[in-house]
């Protein structure tokens, strides 16, 4: 479907709209942001810098880091410094997704306080009209051990203990998000701890989708049995009389995923071609669309392509662009000119904004620097857009 053809009134090389929401000297600075990142050695050498020094607080690095990618990629250090960024986004008809960035954590300790700053995000969601939903990871609400025990059911005494506090966890999320009206997007992992998560997510579905869909699991596209798992999703949610949440992504673990298999002597669960890859996104779109009665779904996706077909999609079947059903949903930071212009044509649109202290959240800003640096035709993209809006206000 790369030469799909989009609605008359949708133009995502309107740079006018893409980047209305940022000042001249904003729109210099996220030009010359991304410039440097288009060079992948520089990027390699601040990501080692960034991972050596961050845990020790020293203040010009952080200073750096918080006037660079920081400011770029998140909406702020705690939920306050985010609810300037979600009246922004609101000016210009884009909601928000909240993300608590922290990574990596095992202590009962930390956990708890993850899990405590999920339900603060609920709770300011629910005061927001503009924070439909926050997001979860959840092996930032368990150690992925314990996780990964489950799946091959060998977990000790102590495993099973951890697994049930994390379902006690996930509930008490779920039961505030319920009571006042917000999403959860549950993150997809590693294919090693997916299908554990994937039991827990049809446990929450099952329990709190039944009069709208609160409960969203990631499908990554990616994978080459994901397209039929959501089919099967979806006739589970039907035969259980609820609604099936379906975020759709192509997939975050690519590398990681592949070198395992390798020493692992197994196949590789992801396809082995990106046309495979987009085939199965677009056939998991048009899928949604056709049963979006009951498939509440999300296209997180910085593919023009893809937007475009959904775009299509709801105007071939006469769907309202605001069905509350129909989601679109960028990082914050990145792809405005799929974002604004979308948001511009009112379909729903939100970015995904992740939030912390800067010490924590380090690891997810080098995964989007690289990401950035890796993906040249998205940061090609980026950088022509962003170019071609500098001339627009003449200010090259």
């Amino acid at each position: 479907m790369e030469d799909s053809v989009p609605p008359l009134s949708l133009n995502f090389d309107d740079t006018k709209k893409a980047f209305s929401h940022k000042s001249d000297a904003e729109l210099r600075k996220t030009y010359r942001l991304f410039r440097l990142m288009r060079h992948s050695g520089l990027v390699n050498i601040g990501s080692a810098i960034g991972n050596a020094v961050i845990g020790l607080d020293i203040g010009l690095v952080n200073r750096i880091i918080k006037s660079t990618i920081f400011e770029q990629f998140c909406g702020g250090e705690s939920l306050l410094d985010c609810q300037a960024t979600i009246d922004h986004l609101y000016k210009y008809h884009t909601q928000t997704i909240l993300d608590y960035g922290l990574e990596g954590k095992s202590s009962e300790e930390d956990i708890e306080h993850i899990k405590d700053e999920v339900i603060k995000a609920i709770d300011l969601a629910a005061s927001n009209a503009s924070v439909p939903v926050v997001s979860i990871k959840i092996s930032g609400l368990a150690d992925n051990a314990t996780l990964e025990a489950v799946q091959l059911n060998q977990q000790t005494p102590r495993q099973e203990e951890q697994y049930q506090k994390l379902l006690n966890r996930l509930h008490e999320i779920c039961e505030r998000a319920s009571e006042l009206k917000v999403g959860v997007f549950v993150d997809a992992e590693e294919s090693w701890i997916q299908n554990t998560i994937d039991d827990l997510v049809m446990t929450l579905m099952l329990r709190y989708n039944h009069k709208s869909c609160i409960v969203f699991n990631t499908f990554q596209m990616y994978r080459h049995d994901r397209l039929e798992f959501l089919k099967q999703s979806h006739q589970n949610a039907q035969e259980n009389g609820i609604f099936l949440g379906a975020k759709l992504v192509r997939g975050a673990y690519m590398e990681k995923e592949r070198d395992r298999a390798e020493e692992g002597g197994y196949l590789s669960p992801i396809h082995i071609t990106k046309k495979e890859v987009d085939h199965d996104f677009d056939e998991a779109l048009r899928y949604c669309v056709e049963h979006i009665a009951d498939i509440s779904m999300c296209c997180a996706s910085h593919n023009i392509a893809s937007n475009q077909l959904l775009a299509q999609l709801v105007e071939e079947h006469s769907i309202e662009r605001s069905n509350p059903h129909i989601n679109f949903c960028q990082l914050y930071g990145m792809s405005d000119y799929i974002s604004f212009n979308l948001a511009q044509e009112g379909y729903n649109v939100a970015k995904y904004v992740p939030y912390g202290p800067i010490k924590e959240v380090v690891p997810y800003l080098i995964r989007r620097a690289k990401e950035n640096t890796s993906v040249t035709g998205e940061m090609g993209r980026e950088l022509t857009y962003l170019t071609k809006e500098l001339a627009r206000r003449q200010l090259g």
